[in-house]
């Protein structure tokens, strides 16, 4: 077997070897410091697309620019403090080398005052000083989108009459670089899966238990119509609905709850949207909804990426909502939607403007043609519940649109083009979701959110399982099976911990060009390739001396725990779990005194993961078992990790 790629460097290894490590590195051996760049020329951390664009004009935040010993690109810090927090992380300097020179923004030269939420206002643009020569106000109220921050000045009397007006207190930046900071970062997401949990429980149970209403109107005997029924109901009561099918469409615009006996059906007339819903604290309960209009979108067309985020918004409002649906509803918050079932060639449950609805035990059966139909349940800026449905067909099951801290939870998705998509929407709850055969991808998180969780779900038979997004993201305890791609991880600054890859043609697709997330404690099992990484420097997954399960990355031979390392994008590591000899070649003192060389300069594996830490056997074996790969999993000592 020939490997020309490590061959080559291998003959380079062995010269240097013999010559000496002076021809490695050719210069001055103290050059002059870089000159700063533009900002905009780096490549930047700390801040989320949709988070700058949220931010007035005027607000300008401390910035640090960084150029890197072993890095070929400026690296932008939106803050100080977030360039402290990156530098202490493990495997910070092996992946990047050491600082060349760091740059940070001198508010000195400009008059800055904080507004309300802490954000700093200057009267022009800053220059950039060397940040060894800087002083830095840390402790005052100032603040960006992530949390507290660091404001830095040239002059220390600048800096001591910023904490006179703002507090805080001045520090040196060695000083500066001991301090931790609290920001709003992904193991704040981690931390609030519970709590978000049962805040939402009691969301749940508050807007359910309102809909419980007293019946004052029986259609067929106290009217003939289900808009009859509607019209002279008191309010806070009930509209029962028996057994039947009432051809008609109907608006809801008093808080009443309408609920359905067995059997009971409202057919439209195929033409728009058969219950409308404009009135805050609405129920609507055990009923089956037909006669949808075909219109799955309500414009002629929707604008594009030059168009303003007001000029969007405005056009997606008419464009999306105002298309036709089993059940649409416009301000109309508080709406409670349970055991309903719909059958729909457009869109099945609309929410527009309408907060803390909750949607539970429904059925959405839409287009099997997913181009001529859209959501099963598309939620506009409409933070809520949706749990317990089932959705089938359809472009999008579930699509949320700035609908920020939604929770999406114990659904079945099936056969969609997309399954869950979440576009600007932040604080996001994903979890104990079960997806089948969602054609395109199953969870698709775009327009670079921060701070949603993806916990507990299961995605199978799709082209690409998961599609995330965005920053300071938690990634945690999902199964990925039998896709083509199980993760495109493309969410920076993010925590992936404790999923199972398992049976897909690619495991995990790492796109992020700057290494800032930690992946830990995953498992791999019969992927045909583990893991696969664009540009950028070397990916360390792990952390604290806890690594990832690879099958066939460790044997016995390397002890428990391994003494050696894995690397799924090296040309022979990822083919150990799938090519018979390749164990003994990985394992060829050349290759290991290759493999130690590699991870000393991190410029040499640029598009590179590695392990340094790899476990013997599956960290998540109960998970696992849910697979169909269970009986691929062995131990280092050749145990069978599992009974099949």
């Amino acid at each position: 077997m020939y490997w020309p790629s490590r061959e080559v460097v291998l003959i380079t290894v062995m010269l240097t070897a013999a010559l000496g490590t002076g021809g490695l590195f050719v210069g001055d051996a103290d050059p002059a410091p870089p000159d700063p760049v533009p900002f905009d020329e780096t490549v930047s951390v700390g801040l989320t697309l949709e988070a700058e664009q949220s931010l007035d004009e005027n607000v300008t935040l401390p910035r640090t620019q960084v150029f890197y010993s072993q890095y070929q690109y400026v690296v932008g810090y939106y803050g100080v403090e977030t360039f402290v927090d990156a530098k202490r992380q493990a495997g910070h300097d092996q992946r990047f080398g050491y600082p060349l020179a760091v740059y940070v923004t001198d508010y000195g030269d400009a008059t800055v005052e904080l507004q309300d939420d802490g954000y700093p206002v200057t009267d022009r643009p800053l220059s950039w000083i060397d940040a060894t020569d800087a002083w830095f106000v840390v402790g005052s109220d100032a603040r960006t989108p992530s949390g507290e921050t660091v404001v830095p000045f040239a002059d220390r009397a600048d800096a001591a009459a910023f904490t006179e007006a703002h507090g805080g207190e001045v520090y040196t930046w060695e000083q500066t670089l001991e301090e931790s900071f609290d920001t709003d970062d992904a193991t704040v997401v981690r931390d609030r899966v519970d709590e978000q949990d049962r805040r939402v429980d009691a969301v749940v149970k508050s807007t359910v238990a309102q809909a419980d209403r007293p019946v004052s109107i029986v259609v067929g005997e106290d009217v003939d119509t289900v808009q009859e029924g509607i019209d002279e109901a008191p309010a806070n009561t009930t509209v029962l609905v028996p057994d039947g099918t009432y051809e008609e469409t109907v608006r809801i615009d008093r808080p009443i709850t309408l609920a359905g006996e067995d059997g009971a059906t409202i057919h439209g007339d195929g033409n728009g949207s058969v219950v409308t819903v404009t009135e805050p604290r609405v129920g609507i309960r055990n009923l089956e909804i037909t006669g949808v209009g075909p219109m799955a979108s309500g414009a002629e067309e929707v604008p594009g990426e030059s168009i303003d985020d007001d000029a969007w918004d405005e056009k997606f409002l008419t464009y999306y909502t105002g298309a036709d649906a089993a059940i649409s509803a416009h301000v109309a918050a508080e709406l409670s939607i349970e055991n309903v079932t719909i059958e729909t060639p457009s869109n099945g449950i609309i929410l527009r403007e309408s907060p803390d609805t909750v949607v539970r035990n429904a059925t959405v059966r839409g287009n099997e043609r997913w181009e001529d139909g859209f959501a099963g349940i598309m939620a506009f800026q409409s933070p809520g519940v949706i749990e317990e449905t089932t959705i089938v067909d359809g472009r999008d099951a579930i699509y949320a649109y700035r609908s920020e801290g939604i929770v999406v939870r114990e659904n079945e998705i099936e056969g969609s083009l997309l399954g869950v998509h979440l576009m600007h929407t932040n604080g996001a709850l994903l979890a104990d979701n079960r997806l089948t055969d969602v054609i395109d991808t199953g969870i698709y998180v775009m327009t670079g959110p921060e701070r949603n969780a993806i916990v507990g779900n299961e995605v199978r038979g799709s082209v690409t399982g998961s599609y995330v997004g965005g920053t300071d993201t938690y990634v945690a305890e999902n199964v990925f099976e039998a896709n083509d791609v199980g993760l495109e991880l493309a969410a920076a600054a993010s925590i992936y911990e404790r999923n199972v890859f398992a049976g897909n043609q690619l495991g995990v697709n790492d796109r992020v060009i700057l290494p800032t997330n930690r992946v830990v404690e995953n498992d791999f099992v019969a992927n045909d390739d583990h893991a696969t990484a664009g540009s950028g420097p070397l990916r360390i997954w792990s952390h604290d001396g806890r690594g990832n399960y690879w099958q066939g990355g460790t044997s016995i031979a390397d002890g428990d725990p391994p003494s050696r390392s894995y690397s799924p994008t090296d040309p022979v590591d990822r083919r150990l779990h799938r090519t018979d000899g390749a164990a003994t070649l990985a394992r060829a003192p050349a290759l290991d005194a290759l493999s130690e060389f590699e991870e000393s300069v991190s410029g040499m594996r640029t598009g590179s993961i590695t392990d340094v830490a790899p476990a013997c056997e599956p960290n998540n074996p109960e998970l696992l078992e849910r697979t169909d790969q269970a009986d691929r999993a062995w131990t280092c000592d050749g145990t069978l990790t599992t009974n099949p």
